[in-house]
This record gives structure tokens, C-alpha cells and sequence, in this order.
């Protein structure tokens, strides 16, 4: 696997959560652990192949923590990492930014 080099920290940290789902999906598991039906509810418009890739991606760059809970029926649950969690304090200001803004931003003519 290529190694990525950035030019700085907003390009790294874009990287990361790029995307419409990600930092949803962050939102999503900012107070507890969840099942991947709860995430589905949670985050709407999102089908379920694109949560079940994003929740991989996530895991990968490790954002998101899978825990398997080997019981029948089978458990599994979501929840952030240290790493996840900071990055989710980081977003905190944007969602803040993106309240206050939101009039503004919806009435924004649209391709």
C-alpha cells in the first residue's frame, strides 16, 4: 500500500472524513456504541451497502471499533476510538457553523 503525503492538516483531515456519510456516521456514534440497524436509522438516506463501506473505511483508518459479540443471535456493535472521538471534537465547530448557517446555505441555488 502507497503511502499518502499531504500538503497540510486540512488536507489530511479531509481525507479522513471526506465524503457525505462519514462524518454523519461520527455523529451518529458520538454518545454510545451501536448495531448497525441503529446506525442505518440514524444516518438517513444512507443504503445499506454504502454503511456497511464506510463503516470498513472507517475501521480501517481507525475511526470506528467493530466489537463481535459471539452469542446467538450473533451482536455486533460500532463505536469510536480515541482517534474517532477527536476527530468528532474537531467536527463539533463545523456542525455549530453549519447550524447557525443553514438558511444561508439552503438557499444556495443548486445545479
Amino acid at each position: 500500500m502507497r503511502k499518502r503525503t499531504y500538503s497540510c492538516g486540512l488536507d489530511a483531515a479531509v481525507d479522513i472524513v471526506g465524503g457525505k456519510w462519514k462524518a454523519l456516521i461520527l455523529w451518529a456514534l458520538h454518545h454510545e456504541p451501536r448495531r448497525f440497524g441503529e446506525l442505518k436509522r440514524s444516518v438517513s438516506g444512507i443504503s445499506e451497502k454504502m454503511l456497511i463501506q464506510m463503516l470498513r473505511e472507517m475501521e480501517a483508518h481507525g475511526l470506528v471499533h467493530r466489537e463481535v459479540y459471539h452469542q446467538v443471535p450473533p451482536k455486533v456493535e460500532y463505536s469510536l476510538t480515541e482517534f474517532g472521538q477527536s476527530l468528532n471534537t474537531a467536527l463539533i465547530p463545523l456542525g455549530v457553523w453549519g447550524e447557525e448557517n443553514m438558511r444561508a446555505i439552503e438557499a444556495i441555488p443548486r445545479d
